[in-house]
């Protein structure tokens, strides 16, 4: 399959499992959850290069677990937030290898402590009143987990990973707020197009950000973290 034929199954696939797949049976809309995901990967790996660097394959590696968390997630809600925490922390790692440091880069980090702190103390409150207190820790952890993944993306300064990590986060919230919080209308919509949109983008990103890849593994690490 060919650069241009993939994106467009995979709109087609994620149109059809957000629109049309009914709720029942679930296997059959497990299975189509995945089929995007799938594509998805397929499409990263077209991206990379003959010989990639190994911080463009722990976000290949990422991918997959987030994967495992679309079907995990449907059966047991800890057990998908488990997938997709490492997931993230597969992204990040390897973000980070590609990161390059600059004081407007770093300022982000204000903007995304303060959006996790907002929805965090919100969710926490929420759970604490449901008394659902066994999923205080990991709801913590996640949202800690995914606002350094989105700060790591920011840092490469690759539009594509940047946009792709917010869309994450994003969906993520949507999600929350409305199994925790409210209900959201047309919430499935929301969670699922910002989500197939975020795993693509970031797909997307490994053709570009993986010269900087290239470019930081053949210097030396002290000037590789150097700011330009």
């Amino acid at each position: 399959m060919n650069n241009r034929l993939v994106p467009m199954l995979i709109g087609l696939m994620a149109i059809l499992y957000i629109f049309i797949v009914p709720s029942e049976p679930l296997t059959i809309k497990v299975t189509f959850k995945l089929i995007p995901m799938v594509l998805i990967i397929l499409y990263a790996l077209q991206r990379l290069p003959a010989r990639p660097a190994p911080a463009l394959r722990l976000v290949v590696i990422g991918l997959f677990f987030c994967m495992l968390g679309d079907g995990f997630i449907a059966v047991s809600f800890v057990s998908g937030l488990g997938a997709f925490l490492v997931g993230h922390l597969f992204y990040l790692t390897g973000f980070l290898k590609m990161s390059q440091m600059t004081k407007f880069r770093l300022a982000a980090i204000i903007p995304m402590g303060l959006y996790s702190l907002i929805i965090g103390s919100q969710l926490i409150a929420s759970l604490s009143e449901a008394e659902n207190d066994a999923l205080v820790i990991p709801v913590i952890a996640y949202m800690l987990v995914i606002s350094v993944m989105a700060l790591s993306a920011i840092l490469t300064g690759n539009k594509r990973a940047i946009a792709g990590s917010i869309l994450f986060v994003i969906s993520d919230s949507i999600l929350s707020w409305n199994m925790f919080v409210s209900d959201i209308v047309y919430s499935d919509v929301f969670i699922m197009a910002t989500y197939y949109s975020a795993q693509f983008l970031i797909a997307k990103s490994l053709a570009s950000i993986g010269e900087l890849a290239e470019d930081t593994a053949a210097i030396p690490e002290p000037i590789a973290k150097k700011t330009f």
